[in-house]
């Protein structure tokens, strides 16, 4: 019988699933939920140490012997630390090691409690990677456990190879011994390259001719990607491409853009009929909450992540593979491995998505936003900055000569004026910033600098708070808490702006925009870099966009 506690039968059932045959077993308190379960598995072949500091060495010289990697486990406290010598030597001679301790729960940490001591990234620089394993109560914590472990197994081979430290609290009771069987576990496996000589990926290929439904999503990429024609037909009409503006020129042909209101604007039904079997991601950040939500929801069988780290990144919940090579490299290789069995996958996608009309909305940042994007000139650049603005240009097209900047890294709000400036500075082209009030005067001191030059073109979206605040519940003007969460506040550009030497123009409603947006849009030089602030309704556009997409709804 195996314990119930579920983060111990994930490491049972994982370590069985990526091979880990060798362990050696320290005797202990803390432990002996993880000891009784390991030493019940009869894939694993078990040694009893009862010293840490030799267990440490013993485990090397398995490791040593076998070439993968061997596992030893001690109960909580100084134990651990016993281990320390070894786990240098493991890592100055990469050796691959999976050093798992117990824990007690972080709360008695420091508490005058036994055997207790902060265990995790005790190691410090010798390991390659130290995981803290959740205590599992909710789903997510066990979808959270179970990516951890995976990340820390596939840790001691990655990039040469070292020792791991996967650390496990454990919460009273600890000697319950019911469960009979280890669970089904979701096991990520990672390829380095597709190169034969290094693994066979014949099984890879298998799975992508399999998959009837195969969806490409593409994040953030600043480049422009330019694909060899023999490649383009191969790979377009096999999978349905979605990519964000963010996305740029990544992908062989057209990509579906408007995926976000698409599926939105889906029943239930038709999102599992949409739902794809075999999803393939590259690129960083997406900013579609509803992709999100609708991909967790509906989880594809497989999915597979490209990029060049070969980091695990498991934005859906359900990753199954990473190759770590050039994403670009990778669609090339794939490209004539494919065998073009007919699909009428792409065609559904495309098909429902032609029906999605961009919003016909009023004068409104939203509004304003579109009418800009389709009166830039081209090529230009798009700066976009976080929150809201991303957002609603998400609802536009843009043409293929726009290339759209936004900071996707972390998401914040800090710095967009100040990066969309550096990089106008470099630029032969127009620059184009749209911009809320808040991200605006947080980073106002961008303004400041006295790098810019005429190129630079700033659309101030001022409604004189946060939109996106004004979205969470209880937000109505009689709220106590209003002042605090929406940052509300009367404040104008027009001095900062004049002063540093802008062509400040202001558009209160439809009229003012239009006349403005004339000169600020267009391709001609002007002497001196622009300011536009339009002032809109407080929450407005919150409930212009949820109108939109409740007549979505209803077609």
């Amino acid at each position: 019988m195996y314990s119930d506690k579920k983060s111990i039968l994930q490491l049972a059932a994982l370590l069985k699933a990526h091979g880990v045959r060798k362990l050696v077993l320290c005797p202990g308190s803390r432990n002996a939920a993880i000891v009784q379960t390991l030493a019940n598995v009869e894939d694993f072949t078990c040694y009893a140490v009862t010293d840490e500091r030799s267990a440490g060495f013993f485990a090397i010289g398995l490791s040593l012997q076998g070439g993968g990697p061997a596992a030893v486990c001690c109960t909580s406290g100084s134990a651990l630390l016993n281990l320390h010598p070894a786990v240098a030597e493991a890592f100055y001679q990469q050796i691959p090691l999976l050093i798992i301790s117990a824990d007690r729960p972080s709360a008695w940490i420091g508490q005058m409690d036994g055997q207790t001591l902060p265990q995790p990234n005790v190691f410090g620089g010798l390991v390659k990677m130290s995981v803290n394993l959740p205590e599992v109560h909710t789903d997510e914590d066990e979808w959270y456990c179970n990516r951890l472990i995976n990340e820390a197994i596939l840790e001691t081979t990655h990039h040469g190879k070292g020792p791991v430290h996967i650390n496990v609290p454990i919460s009273e009771p600890i000697y319950r011994f019911t469960v009979k069987e280890l669970p089904s576990v979701r096991v990520i496996n990672r390829y380095q390259g597709l190169n034969v000589y290094d693994r066979d990926y014949k099984e890879l290929i298998d799975k992508l001719n399999q998959a009837n439904k195969r969806m490409i999503i593409v994040g953030q990429m600043n480049l422009i990607y330019e694909f060899d024609k023999k490649f383009v037909k191969p790979l377009y009409r096999n999978f349905v491409w979605l990519s964000e503006h963010l996305g740029n020129q990544t992908i062989p042909g057209m990509p579906i853009k408007n995926f976000d209101v698409a599926v939105s604007a889906m029943d239930e039904t038709r999102q599992a009929q949409m739902a794809p079997d075999l999803l393939i991601t590259y690129g960083g950040h997406m900013v579609s909450k509803q992709m999100k939500k609708y991909l967790r929801n509906h989880p594809p069988r497989e999915h597979w992540h490209v990029s060049p780290d070969g980091k695990i990144a498991d934005l859906f919940g359900c990753l199954t593979t990473v190759i770590e090579m050039d994403p670009f490299e990778f669609l090339e290789k794939i490209a004539f491995l494919l065998d073009g069995k007919p699909t009428n996958y792409p065609l559904m996608w495309e098909n429902w998505c032609k029906i999605i009309s961009e919003p016909q909305l009023p004068y409104s940042q939203i509004s304003v936003t579109g009418d800009l994007i389709k009166a830039l000139p081209t090529p230009c650049a798009l700066h976009l900055a976080n929150s809201s603005t991303v957002r609603y240009a998400q609802l536009f097209k843009i043409a293929s000569d726009v290339e759209v900047c936004c900071n996707r890294g972390v998401n914040g709000i800090e710095g967009s004026l100040s990066t969309a400036i550096g990089y106008a500075t470099a630029s032969t082209k127009l620059n184009f910033v749209i911009i809320g009030d808040l991200s605006f005067f947080f980073d106002m001191n961008a303004l400041w600098m006295p790098h810019f030059h005429h190129n630079l073109r700033i659309l101030l979206l001022n409604n004189e708070g946060g939109e996106i605040f004004h979205t969470l519940p209880g937000m109505d003007k009689t709220s106590q808490s209003r002042p605090y969460i929406t940052a509300e506040h009367q404040t104008s550009a027009k001095g900062w702006a004049e002063e540093r030497g802008f062509h400040y123009m202001k558009a209160t409603n439809a009229d003012e925009w239009q006349d403005a947006l004339s000169l600020f849009a267009s391709p001609e030089e002007h002497p001196q870099a622009m300011l536009l602030e339009v002032y809109t309704d407080k929450g407005e556009d919150t409930q212009l966009l949820r109108e939109y997409y409740k007549s979505l709804k209803n077609k």
